[in-house]
């Protein structure tokens, strides 16, 4: 049996991956790990099953400051946006094997249109599988307070756009006042989708200490927005009882997390200008509203001074008439008054006569001036039936001049 040293299984094996892997070829792969050193790159690279995430395949390769100077202006931005875990990418590598290090594929090239294309079907994934669970619409329909003072807000502590955020806010020429509290997240990368759906949740549970939720990041490639397309992170967000700012720093591209959020603007700038606009627009709705209740006031006080005047003019004609109706009145009873007083005394004075003419005429003595006489019995009293005498009972009998003595000797009676 023949043998071989390590060394000559490891030549051999080089020589046959040269012979028949010449030029570079296209691969696609995931990112499982990233390294830089000395402006190198060194990733791990995986291809996973399909059904359970299983590692199917696994390499490393390698990215030398030469070609990623050349890719960098060629890609610009891209080009770090690409290299992040996580990323699904095609790229053009040269197999090369080592004696001693072993395989490696050096890379000299990037096709992000194939990692575009995948991030855009796991877009559509997310996207059908919010409508299926009715979500889409889920956080638009949370109402917005009138005025928003109380944020969470869901960002990088060191991101720049944070810091841009907060000083829109604290240097407003309004004066308004804000109390903004960070939950500190990755905004990108492998973890921020994780990170930022973990701390929706934590805001969740306060939901009562803040009017709105904001999500917000700087500028930064079309792939550093990868994370605001995952479900989970779409999922926490559409289902937060608050309502969700996003400005995640793009003008172009939107994300599944802005199809969802309550309301979506462009930047984190943006965003702390929407809140000053909604606040300063109640604001002048009150002071709108002040001076319409102004304005009434006034109108019902002049309203109420022209009716008080009018009253008063009225009052001081009626009390004008009333007064000069008396002095007529007591003119009149001036004038009348003697002439009434003399006219009822005179007919009081006629009264008086007729009333003693009537006494005089009833009177005893006019009675026997006529003739008629009084019987009185012994006591003074009138007799007036013969009832109330006795036979021999002695009667005084007055006359219009003088009285006799009489005894009653017999009685008759009707």
């Amino acid at each position: 049996m023949q043998s071989y040293t390590l060394f000559e299984l490891n030549e051999f094996i080089r020589q046959v991956l040269s012979l028949n892997l010449p030029e570079p070829i296209w691969v696609r792969c995931e990112l499982a790990q990233v390294k830089s050193s000395r402006g190198h790159f060194y990733l791990d690279l995986v291809q996973k099953r399909e059904d359970d995430d299983g590692i199917l395949a696994q390499g490393q390769a390698v990215l030398w400051q030469s070609n990623y100077r050349k890719l960098q202006q060629k890609l610009g931005l891209e080009l770090n946006a690409l290299l992040q875990e996580g990323i699904e990418l095609q790229m053009l590598v040269q197999p090369e094997f080592h004696e001693r290090y072993g395989l490696k594929f050096v890379i000299h090239d990037f096709e992000p249109a194939y990692t575009f294309g995948k991030l855009e079907l796991k877009r559509q994934d997310t996207i059908q599988h919010l409508r299926e669970k009715g979500l889409l619409e889920k956080n638009k329909k949370v109402p917005l307070p009138i005025v928003l003072q109380r944020l969470a807000v869901v960002t990088s502590g060191t991101a720049a756009g944070y810091q841009d955020f907060l000083q829109q806010l604290e240097q407003n020429q309004y004066g308004y006042r804000f109390q903004c509290s960070l939950f500190s997240a990755a905004v990108q990368g492998v973890h921020a989708g994780a990170e930022i759906s973990a701390q929706l949740k934590n805001i969740s549970r306060l939901k009562d200490l803040f009017d709105a939720v904001v999500i917000i990041r700087g500028g930064g490639a079309k792939l550093d927005l990868a994370a605001f397309d995952g479900f989970d992170l779409c999922e926490a967000a559409a289902s937060c009882p608050l309502p969700v700012l996003s400005g995640i720093g793009h003008d172009v591209d939107e994300t599944v997390l802005d199809l969802l959020a309550h309301t979506t603007l462009k930047t984190p700038t943006a965003v702390a200008e929407f809140v000053l606009q909604r606040n300063l627009f109640f604001e002048s709705e009150i002071l709108e509203l002040a001076r319409g209740l102004k304005e009434a006031a006034m109108h019902r006080m002049h309203q109420a001074n022209l009716a008080l005047r009018q009253t008063t003019e009225r009052l001081k004609w009626l009390v004008s008439e009333k007064l000069q109706r008396q002095v007529m009145l007591l003119q009149y009873i001036e004038n009348d008054l003697p002439v009434s007083i003399r006219r009822f005394i005179k007919n009081e004075e006629a009264r008086l006569q007729n009333l003693e003419n009537e006494m005089n005429l009833l009177s005893p003595e006019f009675v026997l001036r006529r003739g008629f006489s009084l019987v009185l019995k012994k006591g003074g009293q009138i007799v007036k039936r013969s009832t109330e005498v006795q036979p021999g009972e002695d009667l005084e009998l007055i006359f219009q001049k003088g009285k006799a003595i009489s005894t009653v000797k017999k009685l008759e009676h009707e």
